[in-house]
């Protein structure tokens, strides 16, 4: 972390709950706090991490950046 008051060590999150918000949460009604949870749940578990490509990952979702990573080493 970074000393007090500065504003990177957020950026991360930030980014993420954005995302997060534009893809999924504005484009919803969701009728209870378990429909929400359970949406953001699969959103992030299902999409997010196994399907979503990435620019930063010569365009590949996280889950095939990994296991490439891991057949590398």
């Amino acid at each position: 972390m970074s000393r007090k008051g500065s504003c990177w060590d957020n950026a991360p999150s930030e980014s993420f709950f954005h995302t997060l918000k534009t893809e999924l949460v504005y484009h919803e009604d969701f009728k209870t706090r378990e429909e929400a949870r359970q949406a953001i749940f699969e959103h992030i578990e299902v999409f997010y991490n196994q399907e979503r490509l990435y620019s930063s990952n010569d365009y590949m979702s996280l889950a095939d950046y990994e296991s490439r990573l891991r057949a590398a080493a």
